[in-house]
């Protein structure tokens, strides 16, 4: 016996994404249900090979009788729909920024700390993480495991495609402006996206930090240790999917590359590829489409005591939002806690 699925911000390009993962995926689901704004309504979009989902309008959508919804609307939207949804009786597992720092709300990455999906959270809300720090904390757990992280110092290289379809759409337009002697006029970003960088994601804070900054220490701690320190600073750059960190890592206790290395290689969600010449490591451009997180470019940091520095790229509409969440999905099934609904 399968669920009822709603899937919440379905016309966006997460929204899509999830859809299209769980039909690739085989989630044990006889109903799917796509919703969006009342002006998407009657849309159409396809899941998997056979079945074709028709739009509804979430306003007007009653969650009674659906056990799982999975949430991708924008914060706002979320803010008012999930706590509804929830108290219908669905589990949500929503992947804006709207709860993930709320008591009560576990933040969950499942391959570092699927405990909190062994019963449902009383509020009936599971937070999916910011995407570029899902991927460097699939990264760390493995090492963390052997050595504890004391501090991370991390610089993001984010694509468009993090801040949506309208986004994707100015680096095109962007790009193809610029060989026809176009100037770009921004209205996605602060800046012209297309053969630039942006070193600006989401809202300057009073310390000078970007909300995106902000988000992966805070989001860091809630998941894999409290006691860890992160500086970071993350940038857009115009690529259309694929997110790239670079990442600097102090350790509380010495850690071997020869150890690190061992540990990535079993580590689940992870794919170690670095064999130090050309082409030895893992670029945006080449993962898109990809479930795991790469690590390249492994090394010693000789700044630091106890120092490693790595290179890490994951699909961002993937691992960074829609795979995670049906990940979620699926230990939940497993768990028994999505028949317990």
């Amino acid at each position: 016996m399968g669920y009822k699925v709603a899937i919440v911000g379905a016309t966006g390009a997460v929204g899509r994404e999830i859809i299209k993962t769980l039909a690739e995926r085989g989630f044990p689901a006889d109903e799917v249900v796509a919703l969006a704004s009342g002006r998407s309504a009657g849309a159409e979009i396809s899941y998997g090979e056979d079945r074709v989902l028709k739009v509804r309008d979430l306003e007007r959508f009653d969650f009674a009788g659906t056990q799982l919804g999975l949430f991708s609307p924008g914060a706002a939207v979320s803010a008012v729909h999930a706590p509804r949804a929830a108290a219908a009786g669905c589990l949500v597992i929503d992947n804006t920024s709207q709860f993930r720092m709320e008591p009560g709300v576990p933040l969950v990455v499942p391959e570092v700390n699927p405990q909190h999906l062994a019963r449902r959270p009383k509020r009936g809300i599971i937070a999916n993480p910011n995407c570029s720090t899902i991927q460097m904390v699939v990264a760390l757990k493995p090492l963390h495991d052997i050595a504890k992280v004391r501090r991370i110092v991390v610089a993001t290289y984010q694509s468009v495609s993090g801040a949506g379809k309208e986004a994707m759409d100015e680096l095109w337009s962007q790009t193809r402006g610029i060989f026809v002697n176009d100037p770009p006029t921004p209205e996605q970003f602060t800046k012209p996206i297309a053969f630039n960088v942006i070193p600006h994601i989401d809202r300057f804070m009073d310390d000078g930090a970007t909300k995106e900054e902000w988000k992966m220490g805070v989001e860091t701690r809630k998941i894999l240790d409290p006691d860890i320190q992160v500086m970071a600073t993350c940038v857009r750059v115009p690529v259309m999917i694929g997110h790239a960190e670079a990442v600097h890592v102090e350790f509380e206790a010495p850690i071997t590359e020869r150890q690190a290395r061992e540990a990535l290689r079993e580590a689940p969600g992870v794919t170690l590829l670095d064999t130090r010449d050309d082409g030895g490591y893992a670029t945006p451009l080449e993962i898109a489409g990809e479930d795991s997180v790469f690590v390249s470019r492994l090394r010693r940091d000789p700044t630091v005591p106890n120092g490693l520095a790595f290179w890490c790229v994951a699909d961002n509409l993937r691992k960074g939002a829609a795979l995670n969440a049906v990940q979620i999905a699926e230990e939940l099934h497993r768990n028994g806690v999505l028949d317990a609904a």
